[in-house]
């Protein structure tokens, strides 16, 4: 995302019935967008559409995620996920005192809204995102869009003091139903992987989803397994972005 300077003034986010925390966008960042629209298109049955700032795609006609091209090839190819917030300059601040690092300080996204990079006191990285023009996701929670975040670490207990503290309404108050969970690395990955998020994308059949993967020049990180929100695998995509398939 382009950046504009953190001395701009961020323009007010406009009601969106989300509360603050809530998983409202994903985004990869790819080497190769074009290669990236093949895989996705045919996987999920995306469409795109070429932005100033990104390639969206969409489903149905609604924003459902972005591909954007790595403008240096020493960044991770990796799928990022956005939390929403109605201010994200105030929300940089209470993740600093709570032990987190500010990666890219919010910026202005054109007249989209504004972003940011931030990581967890273990490294996990996430970014923010104030809405303005662009309020996030069309559709989600559907077959070919975003069902689950779920954060790998090595501490869920400080896991869930520090994202707590962060929203609590969101994760913690009386009416959540949170789509983004915490769970130990040693769950699913070997103990040297870092600490990270995992973008689920939703698919009514894992397995039939798993030969697409493979046929598009995927590979099968982890196989299918049980979860408390649904039957996962881990895969990624030609370029090396893993994500999770996720069956309910």
């Amino acid at each position: 995302m382009a950046e504009n300077g953190e001395s701009e003034k961020t323009p007010a986010a406009p009601p969106s019935g989300r509360a603050e925390g809530t998983p409202c966008w994903v985004e990869a960042q790819l080497s190769d967008v074009e290669a990236g629209r093949r895989f996705y298109g045919e996987l999920f049955g995306w469409t795109f559409e070429e932005t100033e700032e990104s390639v969206r795609a969409s489903l149905d006609g609604e924003p459902v995620a972005g591909l954007v091209r790595k403008t240096d090839g020493r960044m991770p190819t990796v799928w990022a996920v956005y939390f929403h917030t109605p201010d994200a300059r105030a929300l940089a601040g209470r993740i600093r005192a709570g032990g987190g690092q500010i990666v890219t300080p919010p910026h202005l996204v054109g007249d989209l809204g504004t972003a940011a990079l931030a990581a967890d006191p273990e490294g996990a990285v996430f970014a923010l995102w104030q809405p303005a023009g662009h309020p996030g996701f069309g559709r989600r929670h559907e077959p070919g869009t975003f069902a689950w975040a779920e954060l790998y670490t090595r501490d869920t207990d400080a896991a869930n003091a520090f994202y707590g503290d962060l929203f609590p309404d969101f994760l913690f108050g009386p009416d959540a139903e949170p789509d983004f969970g915490r769970a130990p690395l040693s769950d699913v990955f070997a103990a040297e992987m870092p600490p990270h998020f995992l973008v689920h994308f939703l698919v009514r059949d894992v397995e039939a989803a798993l030969g697409a993967v493979a046929r598009l020049g995927g590979r099968v990180r982890v196989p299918p397994f049980e979860t408390s929100y649904g039957r996962s695998a881990v895969v990624s995509d030609g370029q090396g972005a893993s994500f999770a398939l996720l069956q309910r």
